[in-house]
């Protein structure tokens, strides 16, 4: 069994998407800011990239619903990124700060994936064509797995169960924003053109892991050869050229774009709405820039 009307990796239908923008945005749009001087400190931890041209994209795509090709060429602007994603122990900051509640929070449930659930018979529903993304109650980024669960025995690690509204929210307090994909793809490739991944070609290169990701049979059994069934702490893999860490695996990242149909490649997208449709996802985390 499971319930149509709750989508964790696709959009929602335009009526709920509308809602759900009045219902979330407001409360991120009231968050205030952090003092000057905690700005400053978060926004000189970033990581200054000088932009310019690149070849954003894939010659084919694997997977054509990611609407991740064709290749093109994309210039941007200098900007400033993290060089991880934010931690649970940095999030527990803001919200101490703020009294933020984050999507989840306000909703009372969201998705957690199957292996770190007892009995996944206690938890029927799940989302649109993925059973293992189960629903349960009381998930959210205190107790990533579900009552039971919880952030103070991980830190270090990314923080998870965040909807789109709760980084920007983040992103906001901290007189930050998030990247747009252009610029996130920018940092990703660490300044290799062309590259499967930000170190190369090579997945395993010298047959090393350079990830955290899935081994095993997916999704019934992960055998964590690269030392992790789950998240991992931020820093756990060797940096990108450009300083930046887990810019593949781990855990996805939100940025400032909506998802949709690319534009016409001669034309230029004048506005990126805070308010455009954003799904909710089980264990998305964010990374600000500055520019």
């Amino acid at each position: 069994m499971h319930d149509d009307t709750k989508t964790c990796c696709g959009p929602a239908t335009e009526a709920s998407a509308r809602d759900s923008d009045a219902r979330f945005e407001a409360p991120a749009l009231s968050v205030p800011q952090a003092p000057l001087e905690l700005r400053s400190e978060l926004r000189d931890r970033l990581v200054k990239l000088d932009g310019g041209f690149f070849d954003m994209g894939a010659r084919q795509s694997r997977y054509p619903d990611d609407l991740d090709s064709p290749r093109r060429r994309v210039r941007v602007s200098p900007f400033r990124i993290a060089p991880h994603a934010v931690t649970n122990a940095e999030y527990a900051t803001f919200v101490e700060a703020t009294g933020y509640r984050t999507v989840a929070e306000q909703e009372g449930w969201s998705y957690v994936f199957h292996l770190f659930l007892d009995n996944t018979a206690k938890y029927p529903d799940f989302a649109g064509t993925a059973p293992w993304w189960r629903l349960v109650e009381g998930a959210c980024w205190r107790t990533p797995e579900g009552p039971g669960s919880n952030w103070q025995d991980r830190p270090d690690h990314p923080v998870v169960q965040i909807a789109w509204y709760d980084a920007f929210a983040y992103c906001r307090w901290a007189g930050l924003r998030l990247p747009r994909e252009a610029e996130w793809e920018f940092a990703a490739r660490g300044g290799l053109a062309r590259k499967k991944f930000p170190w190369g070609n090579e997945m395993m290169p010298g047959g090393v892991h350079a990830m955290n990701t899935w081994q095993g049979n997916f999704p019934a059994a992960n055998t964590a050869e690269d030392g992790w069934v789950g998240t991992a702490p931020v820093g756990s893999f060797p940096p990108n050229g450009y300083g930046l860490y887990e810019m593949t695996g781990n855990v996805w990242e939100w940025v400032q774009d909506y998802y949709g149909p690319r534009p016409d490649p001669k034309r230029l997208a004048l506005h990126v709405s805070t308010a455009a449709q954003k799904p909710t996802t089980g264990r998305s985390k964010s990374r600000p820039v500055w520019a």
